[in-house]
């Protein structure tokens, strides 16, 4: 394989990478466990570099031990460098959140603060290489603010996305998107003693009155004014079970809601499907159901669902910029690793983003140094 050029170089220029790194980095590794039994590696730094191109580039364990024994930088065997993934999921996973915290945009308040246990459920595909093609589907649930992998479960592609995978305990918020909203999802979350928060669209998940008749939704949509917030009671049918929650929702700006019939249209051709006036019309809103009792109010309901997005666009911007590589890894501690590399890989784009735009015209910020001239 290629060496994407860009990327090889942000790896041997490590200084950048290390600017917007949080501090104490490299003790961390060997508090986590990822520098045990390191052999073929001088230390965290050589280890980091290695794995972030077997994340990033999606090179196989075997082209990345070729490549670092080639660059001289590690001399490590594929399976001693799948070992060494395994054990490095938390290390991963702590410079994650430290990025998060120091240059991405703060999580909402209301998630900090709503007492509950975030969780974040969501899935991806990737494409295992080779002539095969076989595809896999990732399951992930994803705690904030701590951006801990709690659950992992990989499956093949035709084993859709489900909240009924996952555990559930008491105090527990299962944040999904639109392809968790049906009534077995929330009633597999309420059964448990959670809560359930999920985007919803005119049709997904049905919607009932009190008196059990259909819950008019768009015309509801229609009557919210500026930034007026919608906060409706409503029942969601599960086949003979009806669960009581609240449809949230606000109108978007005139470019944003333009910009989401745009999408809706494009998406609804290229799958060729008809486009329904109503389904355009709803664009224009964000609205969810939420199970999170009525002391927790329409708008940090809304943030609260902000922060699940923040960690959505990341893995959007990874997969679609970069690529999101390939998953030869379908034991859970490996593909937890996977999965904490990937969100490492996503925010150290983000923060070396951030830096450029606060320290141009270097891109990276300046560090002190004992060598500086007077």
């Amino acid at each position: 394989m290629i060496p994407n050029p860009e990327w090889v170089e942000w790896i041997d220029d490590f200084a950048v990478i290390d600017s917007v790194l949080p501090a104490q980095w490299r003790e961390h590794a060997r508090e986590c466990g990822a520098m045990r039994r390191g052999r073929g590696f001088a230390g965290p730094e050589p280890l980091l570099r290695v794995l972030l191109l077997h994340l990033v580039q999606g090179w196989s364990l075997r082209e990345t031990a070729v490549w670092a024994r080639q660059a001289g930088i590690a001399k490590v065997s594929d399976v001693a460098l799948w070992k060494r993934l395994r054990t490095a999921g938390e290390w991963l996973r702590w410079m994650s959140s430290g990025l998060m915290r120091q240059w991405v945009s703060q999580q909402p308040e209301a998630v900090l603060g709503s007492g509950f246990h975030v969780r974040i459920i969501d899935g991806t595909t990737v494409q295992e290489p080779g002539s095969t093609q076989i595809t896999w589907r990732v399951h992930y649930a994803i705690s904030l603010p701590e951006l801990h992998c709690e659950e992992v479960f990989v499956t093949d592609a035709s084993e859709g996305e489900s909240f009924e995978k996952f555990r559930v305990g008491p105090r527990d918020l299962f944040i999904g998107d639109r392809g968790y909203a049906s009534g077995a999802n929330v009633r597999h979350v309420v059964d448990g003693g959670g809560s359930v928060l999920v985007r919803i669209n005119l049709t997904n998940l049905p919607l009932l009155n009190a008196n059990d008749t259909p819950f008019p939704l768009l015309r509801r949509l229609r009557s919210l004014k500026g930034t007026q917030l919608g906060d409706w009671p409503v029942l969601a049918r599960a086949g003979k079970h009806r669960i009581s929650g609240r449809v949230c929702a606000l109108k978007k700006s005139r470019a944003a809601a333009q910009r989401a019939r745009e999408k809706a249209l494009r998406d609804n051709q290229r799958k060729g499907h008809r486009v329904r006036p109503e389904t355009i019309e709803s664009a224009g809103y964000t609205f969810v159901f939420t199970t999170l009792p009525a002391s927790v109010n329409a708008s940090s309901v809304l943030e609260i669902y902000r922060g699940r997005w923040q960690i959505e666009l990341a893995f959007k911007r990874l997969k679609s910029l970069i690529g999101i590589g390939h998953l030869r890894k379908t034991d859970p501690e490996s593909a937890k690793a996977w999965i904490h590399g990937k969100l490492l890989a996503a925010f150290l784009i983000e923060a070396l983003i951030a830096a450029a735009e606060h320290f141009s015209p270097w891109g990276y910020p300046l560090q002190r140094s004992p060598h500086t001239l007077a």
